[in-house]
């Protein structure tokens, strides 16, 4: 028997089995990113941060070793169960929906790895635009680090597999109807799996469309976590300052 669990956001980051599959994220990358970002931005000395759509934590944890405040924000109420371990008096970790303002204010709230552009409604997408306006402090900043959706589609690779923990993944990559998806095919414990991961393929004139009607002013955009200038057609992310 197949589990199919394709209302992905709501399923599938709620799976051990999400973790096990990227499990061997890039930390070194991901702390030069917050260094970077941090650097460039001139954040106040133990100012406050927002990780939207945190994951297990990994972003936050960094960055309140870095000695800022820090809120860790998911909608997967097993992922924050287990950043909940790493919490201390400057990091919380709390269950939130991204799309609805947070109910505090942030010198910065950060939107890192690709985690926008899940909901099927573009209304939605703009209301987590807004609400990430309105978690700031006046003279705060917004971060979203999205993948560049030109880059990703010049170097898909269609099908792959990826053996992790004695689980092999069967991966398949495709493009249609303006978004992106990814389905996870596995056998475990005598069970078959499949998951699906669906992100929409936005590219920067869409963030600027949804920013002109929050009344947010982009500062700046960058294509790598080096923060280099953005290119359209070579850049491996977009990520965009904004306030």
């Amino acid at each position: 028997m197949t589990k199919d669990t394709t209302q992905w956001y709501a399923s599938w980051f709620d799976t051990p089995y999400y973790h096990i599959l990227y499990k061997d994220r890039n930390y070194k990358e991901a702390e030069l990113f917050m260094n970077n970002l941090t650097a460039y931005l001139n954040l106040p000395e133990q100012g406050y941060i927002l990780d939207l759509a945190c994951g297990k934590g990994r972003h936050s944890i960094f960055l309140n070793s870095l000695g800022y405040n820090v809120v860790g924000a998911d909608l997967s109420e097993q992922s924050i169960a287990y950043a909940k371990q790493f919490e201390n008096e400057s990091l919380k970790f709390k269950v939130h929906d991204m799309s609805c303002p947070f109910g505090q204010k942030f010198d910065a709230v950060f939107n890192l790895f690709t985690s926008f552009g899940y909901f099927e409604d573009d209304n939605d997408n703009l209301k987590t635009i807004k609400a990430i306006k309105e978690n700031l402090k006046p003279h705060g900043f917004g971060v979203i680090d999205f993948m560049n959706v030109n880059y990703v589609l010049d170097n898909l690779t269609p099908e792959s597999t990826k053996t992790v923990d004695d689980i092999t993944f069967n991966l398949k990559r495709f493009y249609k109807d303006y978004h992106l998806y990814k389905t996870i095919s596995f056998h475990d414990n005598g069970q078959d799996f499949k998951f699906e991961e669906r992100v929409k393929a936005l590219h920067l004139h869409d963030f600027e469309s949804f920013f002109n009607e929050a009344g947010i002013y982009l500062l700046d955009v960058f294509g790598d976590y080096n923060l280099n200038k953005f290119n359209p057609k070579t850049s491996e992310r977009l990520i965009m300052i904004f306030n």
